[in-house]
């Protein structure tokens, strides 16, 4: 289990916490609510701010909150209570925490394909009664900003090549993989009905791929998370189609500053995008790199294409998400492709 210790996350932090166009100090002294702790993404941005609490002194509460707590507790096991508080919670219900809170940042959500198939409706509850039930808590806070972790899927089925925040494209909402994005959707509405009736402050992060130390790697379904699974674990690797599908990713410690600009920086009201275009690769290209990383496995690249697909997989093609307006802010990307999956692997180690 990656822990708060581990080296490529020390690396990863310190480089993080550089990062000069963010406005850091605006976390000083606060509290901030991170549900879905536990997560990838989640636990970069606790670590982080944790980070700042032992070396900068910003004397910061993170309050995180999990379902599981065998998972976050072995996160968080080595993490000081001074700064860290974990509560076992679940977004669907009702939260009450009678101390101040400045920050609030929803995390909690799954957008494993398996969760996606096994559980559509819970999917559903935690972004939008999830959602209402943090705004519902931060009417009484007084909070500065509430984050959101949107996804690019929010865009649906494109004519254009190049999204910016402002274009939408449709998707079929009685598909089984709908749940996902239109709940997205819809907790982007709550969050900007909020803000028109209740004065809430919030931004949103829509984000594309991520990977790095920390990912789920034990039958996630997401086409990074099997491959890294196959390659940590010394197993060639299998695809199950052609691998002609493009993407492109973002590595954490990129996305981890994306998060923070959006949170510090961001203008209320405005959704930003958070990706890494610059390097899009095919499926079995970046199958192939991966192996390459460990020559003295001898790992193969091999094909098993099944006669039919999940419907809980995205099947749209890859639509370029224009970063310019998180990059006005100062936001750049730092990790290459190869360097971050060489971190990410050796972070399993």
């Amino acid at each position: 289990m990656i822990t708060f210790e581990n080296k490529i996350i020390q690396e990863d932090l310190k480089e993080i916490v550089s990062s000069s166009y963010i406005n850091f100090e605006k976390l000083r002294g606060k509290t901030v609510l991170i549900t879905g702790v536990s997560g990838m993404l989640a636990t970069y941005l606790a670590y982080t701010i944790y980070y700042l609490d032992v070396h900068e002194n910003f004397q910061t509460k993170i309050i995180g909150t999990a379902r599981n707590m065998e998972k976050a507790n072995a996160k968080f096991q080595s993490l000081s209570n001074e700064y860290f508080e974990l509560i076992q919670h679940d977004v669907t219900q009702a939260f009450d925490y009678e101390k101040d809170i400045d920050y609030i940042v929803h995390a909690a959500s799954n957008a494993s394909p398996k969760f996606i198939s096994a559980d559509p409706v819970g999917i559903i509850k935690a972004n939008t009664l999830g959602t209402m039930n943090l705004l519902e808590l931060a009417r009484t806070k007084g909070i500065q900003n509430f984050l959101f972790l949107s996804t690019r899927e929010i865009y649906g089925k494109s004519i254009k090549n190049l999204l910016t925040e402002q274009d939408y494209g449709g998707f079929d909402i009685l598909s089984p993989r709908a749940c996902y994005p239109e709940s997205k959707r819809m907790a982007e509405t709550l969050l900007e009905s909020y803000f028109v009736q209740y004065e809430i402050p919030y931004t949103v992060a829509r984000i594309a791929h991520s990977y790095g130390p920390g990912m789920e790697i034990n039958n996630d379904g997401r086409i990074m998370s099997d491959l890294i699974s196959n390659v940590v674990n010394h197993e060639d690797i299998i695809l199950k189609s052609e691998g002609t599908a493009e993407r492109a990713f973002c590595y954490i410690s990129d996305a981890t500053t994306a998060l923070l600009t959006v949170l510090l920086n961001g203008d209320s009201g405005q959704a930003y995008n958070v990706a890494n275009e610059d390097e899009p690769i095919q499926i079995r290209d970046l199958a192939q790199k991966l192996v390459s990383l460990l020559p003295d496995e001898k790992l193969k690249v091999k094909f098993d294409i099944p006669t039919s697909q999940s419907t809980a997989y995205s099947t749209d093609g890859r639509t370029v998400m224009d970063m310019s307006k998180i990059e006005k802010m100062g936001w750049n990307r730092l990790v290459g492709l190869d360097l971050g999956l060489k971190k990410t692997i050796e972070s399993f180690e």
